[in-house]
């Protein structure tokens, strides 16, 4: 007579959920290593901006934020709004990503294997948002070796400031995750992540919104770049906040949950 074993639950167990979506995790990180290239295009992008608006516009651009402002004033003003950019500019490497599985039929085989299924998107999300904070770090140290400080910020403000754009990060890589699912191939991904490069240029991280003329300007005020960045000037520089950080939360909130329920959406599809 034999014993019959019982069922295993529906409902993958958390250890389970957590070991596969390790394993997810050094996958991506091991692709990390072996793509370097792209890592560095999308790393050398806002570099390129920190450097270019600061010492080729700084001069005339300083004039914009204040009377008697100069260079030195212009760098506290726009590294804030350099350090959101690079996430928006980084998480673009996980649409691509995602993408590439996709087209390659990882994500098709990894359905049909029994692992946890969240596991393959949290992978990625995970290994986009270690690799952003990675970028911060390095457009970070290249900030302060070109002259800027936040002397005033206490303990607490810098840990927000961290929270704040891990929070960023994350939302705007299940955007990503979402883009990436929902192309046909990686161009295409690069392409639809686009305004995640773009929003920047348009919002206040170079200039004030209100020196934006009339027309323009809720562009630049109504997006979630524009109050994250006054968010994380009020923290690091002192500036003031306002509802800008309620806004900024809440933008982070809202696209965190549309990026995970439109990606998880997309990869629980029936393949066609």
């Amino acid at each position: 007579m034999s014993i019959l074993a019982p069922s295993p639950s529906p409902s993958p167990s958390l250890s389970l959920a957590v070991r596969d979506s390790k394993t997810m995790l050094g996958r991506n990180l091991r692709h990390v290593r072996r793509y370097p290239s792209m890592t560095l295009n999308l790393l050398l992008t806002p570099i390129m901006l920190l450097l270019l608006f600061v010492y080729v516009f700084g001069g005339a651009m300083s004039a914009g934020i204040g009377a008697g402002a100069d260079r030195s004033d212009y760098i506290a003003y726009v590294v804030p709004g350099l350090l959101l950019m690079t996430v928006g500019s980084t998480v673009i490497g996980a649409a691509i990503s995602v993408s590439m599985d996709m087209n390659e039929g990882l994500i098709a085989r990894f359905r049909t294997m029994a692992v946890y299924r969240g596991s393959v998107l949290i992978g990625h999300v995970a290994g986009s948002v270690l690799q952003v904070l990675a970028s911060l770090v390095l457009v970070s140290a290249v900030a302060v070796a070109i002259g800027f400080r936040s002397t005033d910020a206490t303990a607490l403000e810098w840990l927000a400031a961290v929270g704040l754009i891990t929070l960023f990060a994350l939302a705007l890589t299940w955007i990503a995750v979402g883009m990436g699912m929902a192309s046909p191939n990686p161009e295409a991904a690069s392409n639809m992540a686009t305004p995640l490069i773009l929003l920047p240029l348009v919002s206040s991280a170079f200039i004030p919104a209100d020196t934006m003329p009339g027309w323009f300007r809720p562009i630049a005020e109504y997006q979630p770049f524009t109050p994250a960045i006054e968010t994380l000037r009020g923290l690091l520089l002192g500036t003031e906040i306002g509802h800008n950080g309620w806004i900024a939360v809440a933008w982070c909130v809202g696209l965190t949950v549309l990026g995970y329920r439109w990606s998880t959406a997309r990869f629980n599809r029936d393949p066609k």
